[in-house]
């Protein structure tokens, strides 16, 4: 049989895959912890320095500098203030550039090595650096700790989505994908609460990094995913696994045969692929729309996190509404995506305009405002936004590209991506040039990207296009499905002919 049509007897979504997919989605609780640690960590506190002119060395900021809030960090400890401040934002951005390595090396090691052992290295790593990061002795160490943390942070959590797309049947993966989108906005309101309760930085990077150990652990009962095994001609390996999720799910008796695989990718599929998003106009054009869509998604979304702890109000309070609020985003995206009148193009442009105005409604916010026009509560209805138009971008580019080449350009608009995330935590500094600039960055941002999704097409119950000739010629395809249209039509009127004839006959 084949390998869908095995899932179909094994159970798509049955008790063992529910289980493993918990504990993977669970998992994000941690790489939400990872990516928003500098958030709580990096946070600087209220401080007076004592004396007029002020210290040009870390020595002298040490004497004359007193911090008034009671927590620690690495502002506090290494005195990251002052001409030493862009250094906070440093180590936030070195983590981004490794997640955007850990993206471009982990994907081909999970095709070529298979899925459970390149994740179960990224973890183990992740882990050792996340101690490293607790113990760090300086902050050179601390910001080389973070970029070999979000090196395999990244990687491994690519991975990990992936096995747990891997586990359930097809028709689940948009359940598996959305809970795991949701778990890590919970998972930043956990760090949150952490960071309530554990004031010492040191401490709570530990805490933060300890349940990492207990997932590693339980990770060596995770099976290797049996559509990697299925891909690579391991089909006997690959039935095995079937039958241990066919006994979780109460079906011992079932025996499972798999059809060899029909093939695999040529070895230059991938490299043609990314040539092929330059070489036609259609695909070019569209490549550059959504690459700049996903960074503006990325800068918004992280910038508008990392500008928790420059809002006024508690810290904890604000970090932990940034994750929750993502919370409604997936449904509300789903229920508009899926009506006629608002499709994947008018919604995500609607939110990302959206996103863009509320944060440039900021500025003309007057100090006192009240609760129900506070800069907080628009930066929060911008962080929904900017969430809910991130989760239609990825369904929206899979369906902009053709098949022979979805792979490549979804990886190249994820590595743009990053670089939004890379530049994110800088913007929140532009404070001190006026308080409004990190928001009007983000708010032009926002409406400009929303106006160029109006240029895309929509996809919305339109045939998913399997080759690039199918984009390049849109009056073929048209006179095409003229045809389709005209033989339904004929068909229709030759049975109901038909049927006319032997009412004529039997009467």
């Amino acid at each position: 049989m084949e390998l869908d049509e095995a899932f179909g007897s094994v159970g798509e979504f049955g008790p063992s895959q529910k289980r493993l997919t918990a504990f993977l989605v669970l998992l994000q609780v941690y790489v939400a912890c990872q990516s928003m640690l500098i958030v709580l960590v990096g946070a600087v506190p209220e401080y007076h320095i004592d004396q007029g002119e002020i210290p040009t060395s870390t020595e002298e900021l040490a004497r004359h500098v007193r911090f008034a809030d009671k927590f620690t960090s690495i502002a506090t400890e290494w005195y990251l203030i002052r001409h030493e401040a862009y250094k906070v934002n440093l180590a936030s951005s070195l983590y981004f550039s490794g997640l955007l390595i850990g993206n471009i090396i982990f994907g081909p090691l999970s095709d070529k090595l298979g899925r459970k052992p390149v994740y179960m290295s990224g973890l183990f790593f992740d882990v050792i650096f996340g101690y490293v990061t607790a113990f760090a002795p300086n902050y050179e160490i601390f910001a080389m700790s973070r970029f070999i943390v979000g090196i395999m942070n990244g990687g491994m959590s690519l991975v990990s989505f992936v096995l747990t797309q891997e586990y359930v049947g097809k028709s689940f993966w948009a359940l598996t994908g959305s809970l795991t989108n949701l778990t890590f906005a919970v998972g930043i309101a956990v760090y949150a609460l952490l960071g309530y309760y554990i004031r010492e930085w040191r401490f709570l990077a530990f805490v933060s990094n300890s349940p990492g150990v207990f997932f590693f652990l339980l990770s060596f009962m995770l099976p290797e995913s049996p559509r990697w095994l299925y891909s690579q001609g391991n089909t006997a390996e690959a039935e095995d696994v079937l039958q241990y999720l066919a006994c979780g799910n109460g079906k011992e008796r079932l025996t499972i045969k798999l059809k060899l695989c029909a093939g695999t990718m040529k070895k230059n599929d991938s490299a043609s692929g990314v040539l092929n998003l330059v070489k036609h106009p259609v695909l070019r054009w569209r490549t550059i729309i959504l690459m700049y869509i996903w960074y503006v998604c990325s800068l918004v979304y992280y910038g508008l996190t990392f500008n928790a702890g420059e809002l006024g109000g508690n810290l904890y309070l604000n970090v932990a509404l940034y994750g929750l609020i993502e919370v409604p985003a997936f449904p509300l995206c789903m229920f508009f995506i899926e009506k006629s009148w608002s499709g994947r193009r008018k919604t995500t442009t609607f939110f990302l305009i959206f996103a863009g105005f509320t944060c440039i409604f900021t500025m003309f916010l007057p100090e006192n405002s009240g609760l129900f026009f506070s800069p907080t509560l628009l930066a929060l209805c911008g962080k929904l936004t900017v969430s809910a138009a991130f989760n239609i971008v990825y369904i929206y580019t899979s369906e902009l590209y053709p098949t022979v080449v979805r792979n490549a350009g979804l990886g190249v608009c994820s590595m743009t991506c990053r670089f939004g995330g890379v530049l994110a935590p800088f913007v929140p500094s532009m404070k001190s040039l006026h308080p409004s600039v990190p928001f009007m960055v983000f708010g032009i941002s926002g409406v400009s990207a929303g106006f160029l999704t109006l240029l895309l097409p929509e996809t919305l119950n339109k045939p998913i296009a399997e080759s690039i000739e199918d984009l390049q010629s849109p009056v073929c395809q048209m006179l095409k499905n003229k045809k389709v249209n005209q033989l339904e039509e004929n068909t229709y009127n030759f049975k109901k002919h038909l049927s006319g004839e032997k009412s004529s006959i039997f009467w």
